[in-house]
């Protein structure tokens, strides 16, 4: 039981909602929340973006946080709050297991990945740089506000960032230096992350279609997510019930470009294969794939190909809910884990939204939100970050 990782808690806000129920009701019902820029002050009007329906005052009015503080903080304090409570551990006290007076093993860490950070902050003040902005800061604001944390870190590896925060908080608890830990990752639209991609050229002035002969790029959006992770044996000894099990992951790094994906998804690939050996199970055990699916036309056939790689003939269903919320870079793998937990907790596979025109370079995503056909056991979830690196996470069923 020591080795099981178990999550507990969940908590997410993204442009489809603020929380698990809201957020469930809109995958549930096929409903995007990728739409014309409200809050960002940006000249890139014609791009969508799938921004929280929040202003930082309704936020930090909901969390009792300081409105003057880091969008991707305030969105933190939500996401973080609401794992917490559905975990039962609204109080340092509530975690499970001993820790000796002197011991250097922590009750409770923060692990969230984000590379934007307080970037919308700096932007309203540059040059007058005078303030911690970085992503660090943000994470040790929200732990400090929060509180219970004995210990809070960042990880920033681009848009597998909040992926990557997930896999090291289960090394944590598997190498027994916490009880628990939260991870999951924040990001806030800038303009200097707008106006980033927007450089690249690989932004979609239409609604994302991942997948589809027609796609043209991505849409930017924001939110947070995270999930409170322990020992199975350390949720069962203080009576909480774990909603699934962290059950394999695994990260790779092909470094074949600084932005794009190699063509036969190498990368990919391997994080997909660690994941499914570390969870003991083959590529036929897989009920659901929750794509990287960003409607770049690099990475989408990158992808399809890795896809393929694993999977051969016998694909399962696959979608990426990237038209539900736009691409939110580092915490879209936290974000899309906990839609997972929700297909995994409430029997349904989330449709594909917009794609109407097969590639032959591509899969074929599903398009409509079916009831699988049998229980659901074993979700797999990828998040791909610039310079290839790309993490897959796989939650199983907690029988």
């Amino acid at each position: 039981m020591k080795d099981v990782i178990v999550i507990t808690g969940a908590g997410v806000v993204s442009a489809i909602g603020c929380g698990k129920a809201d957020t469930l009701a809109a995958l549930r019902e096929g409903r995007s929340g990728v739409g014309p820029v409200r809050y960002l002050a940006t000249s890139l009007k014609d791009y969508p973006v799938g921004e929280i329906a929040l202003g930082n005052a309704e936020m930090a009015a909901l969390s009792g946080a300081p409105a003057t503080w880091p969008r991707t903080t305030l969105m933190s304090i939500l996401a973080i709050r609401e794992a917490l409570k559905e975990a039962g551990l609204e109080t340092p006290d509530q975690v499970g297991g001993d820790v000796m007076p002197g011991s250097d093993r922590a009750s409770r860490v923060l692990v969230s990945g984000t590379t934007v950070g307080a970037m919308d902050l700096t932007e309203k003040i540059y040059p007058d740089y005078s303030s911690d902005h970085s992503c660090g800061a943000c994470t040790d604001l929200a732990a400090l506000f929060v509180g219970g944390f004995d210990d809070a870190t960042t990880l920033s590896t681009a848009c597998s960032s909040a992926a990557n925060a997930i896999i090291y908080g289960a090394n944590l608890l598997r190498t027994g230096q916490c009880q628990c830990v939260v991870a999951g990752g924040s990001e806030c639209l800038s303009n200097y992350h707008l106006n980033g991609f927007h450089s690249l050229m690989i932004l979609d002035q239409q609604p994302c279609r991942p997948f589809d002969a027609s796609r043209a790029g991505l849409n930017l959006g924001e939110g947070a997510a995270y999930l409170v992770l322990e020992t199975l044996e350390s949720a069962l000894q203080r009576g909480a019930k774990p909603l699934a099990i962290l059950s394999g992951f695994g990260n790779a790094c092909d470094a074949f470009h600084q932005t794009a994906s190699s063509e036969n998804g190498e990368g990919a690939y391997l994080a997909m294969t660690q994941a499914l050996k570390r969870a003991g199970l083959q590529p036929a055990d897989i009920d659901y794939v929750n794509a990287h699916g960003t409607g770049t036309p690099n990475n989408d056939a990158s992808e399809s190909t890795a896809l393929r790689r694993v999977f051969g003939d016998n694909l399962p269903p696959v979608s990426s809910t990237k038209p539900y919320t736009g691409h939110t870079t580092s915490a879209s793998g936290s974000i899309e884990a906990v839609f997972c937990l929700l297909a995994l907790q409430h029997g349904f596979l989330p449709a594909e939204l917009n794609w109407s025109m097969p590639d032959p370079a591509c899969i074929v995503p599903i398009t409509s939100c079916p009831a699988p056909t049998g229980h659901l056991k074993h979700i797999l979830t990828n998040a791909f970050g610039f310079g290839g690196n790309d993490s897959s996470l796989i939650l199983s069923a907690y029988e």
